[in-house]
């Protein structure tokens, strides 16, 4: 049996339950028009979009992460789940998010902040450990595909620190921001520098 099978299935589920719990906030009352409260809600989508993206591309990335790694220690394993904590909790600050976007949004904002940048360091702590003198790598990891995940996340958590700052001058400016860097995650076709 695969050495890490445990620990890729324990966070799979981890995801799995993050990803679903942010759908939860988004709810409507039996008062009023349902149109006038549909449309009312669209910070709500905006929240769950961004972080939906950004759990998933989260959860691609570990995977990709675990092809690379065939072992594991009692070090990586706390790193795995300071880092799947950090994920479990992105549901409240996207609620957050959601729910001020229309008044104290700036504050909601750097908090939403926040939490992406501890999701950075966590995951970047993650993959620097197990890479580190290729402490926890498969023999055969190719060395390209290796520098080039090391490279990928090499400007997470800086941009991360940048869209969190933006929150200061602008809500939406950094709602944007965190958008652009979720779609940049997703759609950058070299992401980790692997061939999916």
């Amino acid at each position: 049996m695969n050495e890490t099978a445990r620990l890729e299935t324990f966070s799979d589920g981890v995801f799995a339950i993050a990803a679903t719990l942010l759908i939860l906030e988004i709810r409507i009352d039996a008062h009023g028009s349902v149109t006038r409260q549909l449309l009312h809600l669209w910070p709500s989508y905006a929240a769950y979009a961004i972080s939906f993206l950004t759990i998933g591309i989260m959860w691609i990335n570990h995977h990709t992460l675990f092809k690379q790694i065939d072992r594991v220690d009692r070090t990586f394993l706390v790193l795995n789940v300071l880092f799947l904590m950090v994920i479990a909790f992105i549901p409240f600050p996207t609620q957050l998010l959601a729910g001020h976007l229309h008044h104290e949004a700036k504050a909601a904002a750097f908090f939403y902040g926040l939490v992406n940048i501890a999701m950075a360091c966590m995951f970047s702590a993650v993959w620097f450990y197990a890479a580190r003198g290729r402490r926890l790598i498969a023999e055969d990891a190719d060395e390209r595909t290796i520098s080039g995940i090391s490279r990928s996340f090499r400007p997470g958590v800086p941009l991360y620190i940048l869209a969190t700052l933006s929150a200061l001058l602008s809500s939406w400016l950094a709602l944007a921001l965190f958008a652009g860097l979720a779609l940049f995650y997703v759609l950058e076709s070299s992401l980790l520098g692997r061939d999916a």
